[in-house]
């Protein structure tokens, strides 16, 4: 059999029973990237010797009866994850030579749940791209047509998922950096709630691993199936045990419901600042058309619904003020300057980028304080419903573009252009107020590339929308490998 696209639940089942040995599978896994990564370029950092020697390891532990979680199973993992003895880069041509020595605690739990560690999986340059290509390690291809991008910032991982590089991947998303790369690359991902799963040593080099707490980033799981998602967000939920996990434990609510038929869930496919492709408009409304043959409740609109143009000026501004943060004062003082030309009605997602990159730490104060009212409305919009479904993105996978200003890149919807970054609104509408988000696949575009969409949950509700995408996986199917 060839295992190296089974489901972990699978192989777990088959790694108890005897079916299988972990050496087998770390070794069909080390096999099958030899051979294919050459042209796919997911795996940047290899570290067979040691995932073999885990492997070994792992079948002495099964064979006393041990069964941790993710025992035996070859997994990858983000190269923005320390991991001791490999390099972090972050794709950063400064820092090849950066090698910590401690694991990150994402893999510190991987590895105390008796994963096998296959290696690293590529980035773009400090994480801030929606492909993945750096100088350091090269560019990562969508498995499904090598001319178009995997997505970013876990494109490495979404890639890797797919042709069959372990059974598991964990990544990072502050701009749908999970979910635009399980989108493009067909296969699943969870954004937590925010604050959820520690996030020491997901460091950019040299910083020390500390537990600093982020704005709008987290870090989470990726799989080929909705349980398998489940099951590995169970192993990185949990504060931090340097810090608030000194004090507490995480305990979830269950999810809300066990049924499709039981789920009330608000379906949006437009956005008031850019247009949904025609391709993603038909994967979401193949979920809706699940979600009614499964006697789910649905509406269209809802008079609860946070406005979406006031929430992605917000998003933007709060996502550019942090990517700008290190930059030369120089660099910052000529911001402030452009800033202060615009005129006080421009309200286009461009002025939002530019006043977000040239706030004062008052001013980001004030913008900071609109973020909770909006955070309270989908608190009351989810009195109503469960989960909220919609695109991740507004197109399937673009081909590559390494425009070295992504500010003059664009992106093309049914034929027309739109600024390059505007189509992060999407994923801001999860991430702004610190929602749950789980990518699913939803089918083909007429190209034949995978499309996504995003179940949007109540914060810290993540078991809702995790179990709706196990429902809507046996509804309407999950990962195909590619073709």
């Amino acid at each position: 059999m060839d295992w190296n696209l089974q489901t972990a639940e699978r192989l777990t089942a088959a790694l108890r029973a005897g079916e299988v040995t972990s050496v087998e599978l770390t070794e069909d896994a080390i096999t099958r990237i030899e051979r294919d990564d050459t042209v796919i370029n997911a795996i940047c950092v290899p570290d067979f010797g040691r995932a073999l020697a885990a492997a070994r390891r792992a079948d002495r532990a099964l064979a006393r009866g041990d069964v941790r979680q993710l025992l035996g199973l070859p997994v990858t993992v983000k190269e923005s994850y320390n991991v001791a003895g490999l390099p972090t880069t972050w794709g950063l041509k400064e820092h090849v030579d950066f090698i910590p020595d401690e694991d990150a605690v994402q893999v510190s739990r991987l590895k105390a749940a008796g994963a096998v560690v296959l290696g690293k999986t590529n980035v773009p340059v400090g994480l801030q791209d929606i492909q993945t290509f750096n100088e350091v390690y090269g560019t990562t291809n969508n498995p499904w047509d090598h001319s178009r991008t995997p997505g970013g910032s876990s494109g490495g991982s979404a890639a890797a998922l797919a042709c069959g590089f372990g059974a598991l991947s964990i990544g990072s998303d502050l701009a749908g950096s999970l979910r635009t790369p399980a989108h493009f690359c067909g296969v699943y991902a969870h954004k937590p709630t925010l604050g959820l799963a520690a996030m020491r040593g997901m460091v950019a080099p040299p910083s020390p691993p500390l537990p600093v707490e982020q704005d709008l980033a987290v870090v989470g799981p990726m799989a080929r199936s909705a349980r398998d998602l489940t099951i590995l967000f169970d192993v990185m939920v949990g504060p931090d045990p340097l810090t608030h996990g000194l004090a507490y434990d995480a305990t979830l609510p269950p999810a809300r419901h066990e049924h499709l038929r039981d789920f009330r869930v608000l379906v949006l496919e437009d956005h008031p600042l850019i247009p949904t492709g025609s391709a993603v408009r038909a994967g979401v409304n193949r979920v809706a058309d699940a979600l009614v043959a499964g006697g789910a409740y649905i509406e269209r609109h809802s008079p609860l619904l946070p406005d979406l143009a006031q929430a992605a000026r917000l998003y933007t501004q709060l996502l550019f003020s942090g990517s700008a943060a290190r930059f030369p004062v120089e660099k910052y003082e000529e911001l402030r300057v452009r800033a202060t030309r615009l005129d006080l009605d421009d309200q286009s997602l461009d002025a939002a980028r530019l006043r977000g990159m040239a706030l004062s730490h008052r001013d980001w104060i004030e913008t900071n304080s609109r973020r909770e009212p909006h955070r309270h409305s989908w608190r009351q919009l989810f009195a109503d419903f469960d989960v909220v479904v919609c695109p991740i993105t507004p197109t399937a996978a673009f081909g590559h573009d390494h425009d070295p200003n992504p500010l003059e890149r664009r992106i093309d919807i049914d034929g027309v252009e739109y600024p390059y970054f505007d189509q992060l609104v999407w994923a801001g509408v999860a991430t702004m107020p610190g929602l749950p988000a789980s990518a699913i696949p939803a089918g083909r575009s007429p190209a034949g590339l995978p499309i996504g969409v995003q179940l949007i949950g109540p914060m810290f509700e993540d078991r809702t929308p995790l179990r709706l995408a196990e429902l809507l996986e046996e509804a309407i199917g999950g990962f195909q490998p590619p073709t």
